[in-house]
């Protein structure tokens, strides 16, 4: 039997209204849970620059959690190395809830940047390592890491490495344990003290062991390759006044 207008135009609304209902109930629902997980990705991205894979995996999430509480300090400064403390609004700044993504967007100048303290267990006075969020544009789509600094703050001490959507079994190898193991006791500054950061080489297969700013590259991923290295090199660069203020002025163990 055919419907009448009005009863076709009257059951799309209700429906429409009915499913606009459910879905935003599912997403208030979900959003918590979701915030939870992105979290917990991101701290566990922070401590695996200075964490085995494997032994990070083994954890369970309130693990993580609490080694994270318990091992990371952290900060915000701007591009001249001061610290900030507010944000415009006035708003104490935590380095956790800093978008690293929508920072990207602004100038290097208006930015902000987190610094995360790999301290002892409960002593923020002991500190091992400060890593660094890094941030790019990758073959498709945005790449990001952390890197960590040994208390000389020029040696890596590792780096994780993450991406949007690059090619699976090429460029998507950025986030391979044996890739990033490359970045293992390189150096940030050349033997001048000028920031040069690490550049990984086109092609694969090559023994870069002897140079202190080269790692071997990624075969059939070129791009890739390269949006790591201006990520790298860039965002560095923009860490560079606050690691000069703690290379010149204060001693190695009192980054805080």
């Amino acid at each position: 039997m055919q419907q009448s207008n009005a009863y076709i135009i009257t059951f799309s609304v209700i429906l429409t209204v009915v499913l606009g209902l459910l879905l935003s109930g599912t997403s208030e629902l979900l959003g918590p849970i979701q915030k939870k997980a992105e979290e917990l990705d991101t701290k566990k991205q922070i401590l695996g620059a200075v964490m085995p894979a494997e032994e990070l995996n083994r954890m369970e999430a309130e693990e993580v959690i609490s080694y994270y509480e318990s091992r990371i300090s952290s900060k915000v400064v701007n591009i001249n190395g001061e610290e900030v403390e507010q944000d415009e609004e006035g708003n104490p700044l935590v380095a956790e809830n800093v978008n690293i993504a929508k920072n990207f967007k602004r100038a290097p100048e208006e930015r902000l940047y987190p610094v995360f303290i790999f301290h002892a267990e409960g002593n923020e006075e002991d500190v091992q390592s400060i890593i660094l969020p890094v941030y790019g544009n990758g073959l498709w789509d945005e790449i990001w890491g952390y890197v960590a600094l040994q208390t000389d703050l020029n040696t890596i001490e590792g780096v994780t490495f993450a991406h949007a959507a690059e090619t699976p079994g090429l460029g998507a190898r950025i986030t391979s344990g044996d890739v990033q193991a490359r970045y293992r006791g390189k150096e940030i500054f050349n033997e001048a003290g000028e920031l040069e950061a690490v550049r990984m080489q086109k092609g694969e297969g090559k023994d870069y062991s002897a140079d202190p700013h080269k790692v071997d590259g990624l075969s059939g991923a070129t791009i890739t390759a390269e949006g790591v290295n201006k990520m790298l090199e860039r965002y560095l660069s923009h860490y560079k006044s606050y690691l000069e203020r703690k290379r010149t002025g204060d001693a190695p163990v009192a980054l805080n």
